[in-house]
């Protein structure tokens, strides 16, 4: 039982994770129809950005993950500005292009500050939970805590308040939101910032776990576009449970197959879940 309990825990860790990198990026895809390959870059600059608050400026580790969102914000909207926004009218090849350009860019100035070894940030609540005969880092319990609430935050965010209201209403119909008055700049800006500051949050969690390195961001990113594809394309329900669907597959599929074929595994189950469900899990139903 603790076994499977264990294999449980480290599914929900990943599909937490995995969830919030998706969510910033359906958000980006719904509303302005951009693949950012970039985000799996602003997902690792998050994870220097809190590493260099704790480790060299001695901050806190709630108030470091916040400066990294609101680093990450930041430069997510910087990219919107002078990249993005540029190209609202090319071709959608010349996005991607454009993307890749900025997720090599970023990784390029990372590398050059840091250099291309691995780090590591310390866990901040290294206990471990004793409940009943179960046992638990306290770590990954506040990495799902967090995840989850976080999520639960944007949820209100975009339903029960007006500015999260724009947001849903540019992405159902980017036409008709224009001509009733909302500015689709200011909703651009307003996605750009949102995305890479769940990038920043979830790098962040789930940096004390995992090494920090410069191409960090590659297998997330990719992962990330399977979740968004399996959960329907824009949807942000698909985009939770796609997350840890992966996450789950993930954490099962290594303990009971192989550690060798945990990454391969999300790719094999959005084969074989697209060869039944080619619209995705949620092809239609509130997205962003």
């Amino acid at each position: 039982m603790n076994i499977f309990f264990q294999q449980v825990l480290n599914g929900l860790t990943l599909g937490s994770v995995y969830a919030l990198v998706a969510l910033g990026l359906t958000l980006v895809y719904g509303i302005l129809h951009i693949p950012n390959f970039a985000h799996g870059a602003l997902y690792m600059v998050g994870a220097y950005a809190a590493f260099y608050l704790v480790g060299s400026l001695g901050a806190n580790y709630w108030v470091a993950m916040a400066g990294a969102a609101i680093v990450v914000a930041a430069l997510a909207v910087l990219s919107d500005r002078l990249i993005f926004h540029r190209l609202r009218n090319a071709p959608p090849l010349h996005d991607m292009i454009a993307a890749i350009g900025l997720l090599l860019f970023l990784e390029a100035g990372i590398q050059a500050i840091w250099g291309a070894e691995f780090h590591r940030l310390a866990p901040p609540y290294p206990q471990i939970v004793r409940l009943f005969d179960l046992v638990a880092p306290a770590q990954r319990l506040i990495i799902i805590a967090a995840a989850f609430g976080l999520m639960f935050v944007l949820h209100l965010f975009l339903t029960r308040t007006l500015t999260g209201s724009t947001i849903i209403a540019m992405a159902q119909n980017r036409e008709g939101a224009s001509l009733v008055g909302i500015d689709a700049t200011k909703v651009s800006v307003l996605t750009f910032a949102i995305s890479g500051a769940l990038a920043a949050v979830a790098a962040t969690l789930f940096a004390p776990i995992n090494l920090i390195y410069p191409s960090m961001g590659h297998l997330v990113i990719m992962k990330a576009f399977v979740i968004i594809i399996l959960g329907g394309m824009g949807s942000i329900p698909g985009a939770i449970v796609g997350g840890l669907v992966i996450g789950f597959a993930e954490s099962f599929g290594a303990f009971y197959v192989s550690t060798n074929y945990k990454d391969i595994i999300a790719f094999a189950l959005l084969v074989l879940i697209l060869s039944f469900r080619p619209q995705g899990l949620f092809p239609s139903g509130a997205r962003a």
